[in-house]
Formats: structure tokens, sequence, C-alpha cells
């Protein structure tokens, strides 16, 4: 800053809207996302990576526990051509439809703490969003934003408290958590941008 005024970036703010790249690196640049992030997310995968079946089963344990989330996987589910439940109340933890979507999950918490951040990570984070709405996967399949963010609400909790009972020390554990908090808002974002599409 000189002379009391201050440099100030342009965005194109049509392109936020068109160029998932340049979302995605405008909201890196602004939440300050960079490499040190990153390398505190990798460094976390020795310890969280097995931790990862825990994680999935308290996820879906929660979706469980309320009908308008659970409500979502009573139709078939893109990718799984098995036996479908016959309503809510025969769609239990231990279907087969269930078991094919807890490792979606899985595979989706494992690319996060050791995968390349790179064009298509960036891809990948933005299909998260786009999945579940009719534009991708299943036309059967539109989970309301406030269920979305709901469950993005949960699952950076649970994240969190995993990583405080690791026992790291604490500039590790702070600087892990703040990696994984700011990964996860621009997670959210790349999930809320496909719902303003389809509006």
């Amino acid at each position: 800053m000189k002379g009391g005024t201050m440099t100030i970036a342009h965005i194109d703010e049509l392109q936020l809207e068109t160029d998932t790249a340049y979302r995605f690196q405008y909201l890196c640049d602004f939440i300050g996302f960079g490499q040190d992030d990153i390398d505190a997310i990798h460094a976390a995968a020795t310890h969280l990576a097995p931790l990862v079946p825990t994680l999935v089963d308290a996820v879906y344990e929660k979706l469980f526990s309320y009908d308008s989330t659970k409500r979502h996987f009573v139709p078939r589910q893109s990718g799984y051509d098995g036996a479908v439940p016959g309503g809510l109340d025969a769609l239990t933890l231990d279907h087969p439809m269930i078991a094919f979507r807890k490792q979606h999950l899985g595979r989706y918490l494992t690319r996060l703490v050791t995968g390349k951040y790179d064009a298509g990570m960036v891809q990948y984070l933005d299909m998260v969003g786009k999945i579940h709405t009719p534009e991708a996967g299943s036309a059967e399949l539109d989970v309301p934003l406030v269920q979305m963010n709901a469950l993005m609400g949960f699952v950076a909790t649970a994240v969190s408290r995993t990583l405080m009972s690791l026992g790291l020390d604490r500039q590790t554990e702070l600087r892990t958590l703040l990696a994984f908090e700011k990964l996860l808002w621009i997670q959210n974002d790349l999930i809320s941008r496909h719902y303003q599409l389809a509006a």
C-alpha cells in the first residue's frame, strides 16, 4: 500500500460463472488456499486414510436419521445396477446400494487427502456438486441445496473432530484444520454454483 491506496485485483465476474478453473483459482486466492495447505492435507493422509471408513459410516448414520436426506437414496443411484429398495422403510444401512454409495464417499475423502490438486481435481470437485442435481448422474436425483449444505457442515465438523483426536502437535493441528476448512468452503461453493445455474 502506497499513499493510502491499494492495488485492486480485477476479476471477470462473468468468467467466474462459466470457467471452473478461473473460479477455483479466484476462491483459492481470496480464501488463501495454497501449496502450504495442500501439503498439510497430504501430510494428514497417513492419519486420516485409515479412518475414512469410520467417517463414511458416521456420515451415513446422520443421513439416515432424517427422512429429508434418507429419501434421496431410495431411487436408483447413477452407476448402480443392483436391486433397489421398495421404499424408505425398506432402505437399510447394509443395503447393497448404500454399500455402493459408501464406496463413492470413501473414494472422495481419500482423494481429498491423497490427490494432486491439478485441473483434474478441480473438475472432480465441481462434479461432486453437479451429480447431486439432475444435470449429471441420475435424472431422478435432485438433492435440495439445504440438504447439501447440511451434509457439508456435518462432514466439516466430523473431519475437524477426527483431526483433533489424532494427538498432533498444536501447530500441525491448527495448520491442518485451517487447510481443510478452506478446502471444504471451496468445495461448498462448487456445489452451490450448480443450484444457481439451475435456478
